[in-house]
């Protein structure tokens, strides 16, 4: 009976700061490119890359590209995921950040349509998609980088630093566009000024893949590896073994989606339409309010160790159905010191349900199909709850009022609790 080799020696540790950061740092990367093309979709996209005709439609067609990354990511995850639960989490994370960041570059070097006409919007998708195939690889193996080196006990703690991805990432690129906004003027901006972060980005992938081609295989992925227990088609084995933990995760992170993209995407594109704030003041505004979304994220996750990451969640969703009804008497007042309250809170409350998400996810799935299996969880909830959150948002506000935007988060918030009251106890801690 032939029995399957361990790997010549001791397999290599990966100290705790090595590993922390390489997830950290891949994931802040992944979301500032990402956020970056949120931002240029709301400011600089419907000017540029549509014509003007009718500057409403120019938007919404903007927000559509901004979608496509959202269909991108499943694909992305069955892709990477494949590989990462076949030939291990190291190499296909280095893959996944190498696509997103060369589509975010080319970004910056496309031609607009005043020189190339509908070329130029369809270049534009092509790269969001290659940018969405490439976050739908990342998310899942940096959560698994951290979980899966994690100490007993704190598996959540480790599971916060990729997430701690998502308020840095967003910080920065809020700031480098309101850096450039500051010392350039409108016509320098939309000239070359709006390519700068994307052109940028190159520099942070260059740091990242150097940090990330330092660590070694996760001990999860390295015990699969030595009792052969990987199997052929991950996606096929998550669908037919696990299809209904696959729904219910989906269905868990909804929420968190809606909730983000509507405070960040929607907000700022009808804080600077209707409500008539300034592009700069409105960053700052929204720059401030991630600071609270940052805070809370480690906050969430020690509660998560402490406490469970199912009961964690089950408060905050709570929580994020009845902040939903805040959204037409705070954020529609237009007043400065209610809309900052307002984002503060709603970004707040992101940070508590960011932060134990990617290990609840995890946990859901056998570490054999764990890469395919958490990474589609996420990014199905990313169609499902951020796709089309600020083009249906936008709509919703336009016809009925941002009364009905607010219903729109407190249903999706009811879901997710719905979903977390189903998942069996034993699935997660």
């Amino acid at each position: 009976m032939s029995q399957s080799q361990p790997h010549p020696g001791s397999p290599k540790a990966n100290s705790p700061a090595t590993v922390l950061f390489a997830s950290l740092i891949g994931t802040t990367i992944e979301f500032f490119d990402f956020y970056i093309y949120a931002t240029a979709a709301v400011l600089v996209f419907p000017k540029l890359f549509f014509p003007a005709s009718d500057p409403a439609a120019a938007t919404l067609q903007s927000l559509a590209t901004f979608a496509i990354a959202f269909f991108a990511r499943p694909v992305g995850s069955a892709v990477f995921g494949h590989f990462g639960d076949r030939i291990g989490r190291k190499a296909t994370l280095v893959a996944a950040l190498l696509t997103m960041g060369l589509s975010t570059v080319v970004i910056g070097a496309l031609p607009t349509y005043a020189s190339i006409g509908t070329l130029a919007p369809a270049l534009l998708a092509l790269c969001r998609f290659g940018q969405g195939l490439g976050l739908g690889g990342e998310w899942g193996g940096a959560v698994l980088l951290a979980t899966e080196n994690a100490p007993p006990g704190k598996r959540a703690w480790y599971g916060m630093f990729p997430q701690l991805g998502a308020p840095i990432g967003f910080f920065l690129s809020g700031g480098i566009f309101l850096l450039l906004s500051q010392t350039l003027s409108d016509a320098e901006f939309f000239s070359y000024g709006w390519r700068i972060p994307f052109l940028a980005s190159s520099l942070l992938v260059i740091v990242g893949l150097y940090i990330r081609l330092k660590i070694h295989e996760t001990p999860d992925f390295q015990k699969v590896l030595d009792k052969n227990e990987r199997v052929k088609v991950p996606v096929v084995t998550v669908w037919r073994d696990h299809r209904r933990v696959l729904v219910l995760g989906t269905l868990i992170a909804l929420a968190t989606f809606v909730l983000f993209y509507l405070m960040t995407v929607f907000a700022l594109s009808w804080g600077t339409s209707a409500l008539k704030f300034t592009r700069k003041d409105f960053l700052i505004q929204q720059l401030f309010a991630v600071i609270f979304f940052g805070l809370t994220i480690p906050v969430a996750a020690l509660w998560a160790d402490r406490y469970g990451r199912r009961a964690t969640l089950i408060w905050v969703s709570a929580a994020i159905a009845l902040f939903g009804l805040t959204m037409a008497p705070m954020f529609g007042s237009g007043s400065s010191l209610q809309v900052t309250v307002f984002l503060s809170l709603g970004l707040g409350l992101m940070g508590m349900t960011y932060g134990p998400l990617g290990t609840m996810l995890s946990e859901l799935f056998p570490a054999e199909v764990r890469y395919t299996g958490a990474s589609l969880t996420f990014n199905l909830a990313g169609i499902l709850g951020a796709s089309l959150a600020p083009y249906a948002a936008t709509w919703l506000a336009t016809n009925y009022g941002l009364q009905y935007v607010g219903y729109y988060l407190s249903g999706a918030a009811v879901i997710s609790l719905v979903a977390l009251l189903l998942v069996k106890r034993g699935k997660t801690a």
